[in-house]
């Protein structure tokens, strides 16, 4: 074949995977130069391991090498301190925020990044907005900017881009918003091995996952610009997630007090097998084990109080050391393992045609962020709430749906007016009556509200910007 790099040709040979060049001769220049690239960028030995253990599951850990995660006991002059260092952290513009935005709405019948849906109860505000605008309320509080990472996906980073650009970036200054995005992994047939095709000359690739930032932020070399700014601290949440606390003083102040490498939120368990990640302690290390891997019978352990063991639920908020980042990326993420999953995925058939299957077809594989947690040395752990912290947009309707997450909005501001003295109707049921809304940038907590709404009086819809 023309124009095939002879070491590529070789290398395909010598793992079977010859046959993603059939066709070449028909490829444009463009097309051809695509494929060479990514077929550079892969690593067939590791691929080639990887099936080879495709039926292996991930092995569990010892149950006398597990310990419930530890609850909290702090004392007010401990919170106190936390709070200060907080607030000096982030007068000294020392913290950035990674948002996780590879998603698309397709659940929510949403054709564009998940990012991008309205779920403003009042407003129509999208979930990029509200999350920017907390950082910039943050930003104005304290007198210095505070970058924001967006981490996207080949599915969703031009048009993410684009909408960060027609609405000025939320009013956040351009040079503190970054964008980068998200590695790839083909898709390998699950029987055979066999890179499969999703066109003629394209690999069938899929994101590596959220524990692939790691190596997409190394190579945005985005860690060496924080450095080089003087952040110490990122602060990592997900897209879907519109309650996030992102201003949380403790959550900070103990991370940096601590001097820990990673500091994670947790939600109390609603029941044992809630289908959540578990938070626990093996070997004295924080881990987690995901619901799809924990037995029945695990989640159902008690302890000596009665207690759930497995009570810690992952609402996937993190805090990262920069220098830990950094550690991590001299391996590339590679100390951080792979996640193998059966998934059905449609491929170019030998004819050429394009092969809809039925039934799950092909290994996949992703990394997963909380897999670094066991590898820091210090850590911290903040138990929240749902109705302050977690209510995620996932699915059309049902639970962790746009009427779930607008009614979490509502909620949330609800408590804050009555904090504040300010009566909200409910019905009989004791339901907000009617759709509030409270942007960041007019408060950014019950607090700074308290200040604001004084002779407030609420009857009808309200929103206040």
């Amino acid at each position: 074949m023309h124009d095939v790099p002879g070491d590529l040709s070789e290398r395909l040979r010598c793992f079977g995977q010859e046959h993603v060049l059939a066709g070449w001769d028909r490829l444009t220049p463009a097309e051809r130069a695509a494929l060479v690239q990514q077929l550079a960028a892969l690593d067939l030995e590791e691929l080639a391991r990887l099936h080879a253990g495709r039926a292996r599951k991930d092995a569990l850990p010892d149950r006398s090498r597990l310990t419930p995660l530890p609850r909290l006991a702090e004392s007010s002059a401990q919170q106190e301190e936390y709070r200060r260092r907080a607030v000096d952290a982030f007068n000294q513009g020392a913290v950035a925020f990674l948002v996780v935005a590879g998603g698309q709405g397709t659940r929510l019948g949403f054709d564009h990044p998940k990012g991008m849906y309205p779920v403003g109860p009042v407003s129509g505000k999208s979930l990029f907005q509200i999350h920017a605008e907390k950082i910039l309320a943050l930003a104005r509080r304290h007198g210095k900017p505070l970058p924001l990472l967006v981490m996207t996906s080949t599915a969703t980073h031009d048009e993410t881009v684009a909408f960060f650009g027609e609405q000025s970036n939320f009013g956040l200054p351009g040079e503190h918003v970054h964008f980068f995005c998200q590695g790839s992994m083909p898709a390998l047939d699950y029987d055979t091995g066999k890179l499969l095709l999703e066109a003629p000359g394209r690999l069938a690739l899929g994101p590596n996952g959220h524990g692939g930032t790691l190596a997409a932020l190394d190579d945005a070399a985005l860690l060496d610009r924080l450095e080089r700014q003087g952040i110490q601290t990122v602060s990592y949440f997900q897209v879907d997630n519109p309650l996030t606390n992102l201003a949380d003083p403790l959550f900070l102040g103990r991370h940096l007090a601590q001097r820990a490498e990673v500091s994670s939120k947790v939600l109390p368990k609603k029941h044992p097998l809630e289908r959540v990640g578990n938070y626990v302690l093996v070997d004295g290390r924080c881990s987690m084990i995901e619901y799809s891997d924990l037995p029945p019978e695990w989640a159902q352990w008690r302890d000596e109080r009665g207690a759930m063991f497995f009570w810690a639920a992952n609402p996937a908020i993190h805090l990262f050391d920069v220098a830990f980042l950094r550690k991590l990326c001299r391996h590339h993420g590679s100390s951080i393992p792979w996640h193998l999953a059966k998934k059905k995925t449609p491929y170019l058939g030998p004819d050429g045609e394009l092969i809809q299957p039925a039934t799950e077809n092909a290994l996949k594989f992703e990394r997963f962020i909380f897999d670094t947690l066991p590898l820091a040395d210090r850590w911290t752990v903040e138990p929240t709430t749902r109705a302050d912290d977690f209510e995620p947009l996932k699915n059309a309707t049902g639970d962790d749906s746009p009427a779930t997450v607008r009614r979490a909005l509502i909620e949330q501001a609800a408590r804050w007016l009555e904090a504040a003295g300010v009566s909200v109707p409910r019905d009989a049921s004791a339901e907000v009556a009617v759709a509030l809304e409270i942007s960041p940038l007019f408060a950014l907590d019950a607090e700074e509200l308290r200040s604001k709404v004084a002779g407030l009086s609420v009857r009808d819809a309200l929103y206040l910007r």
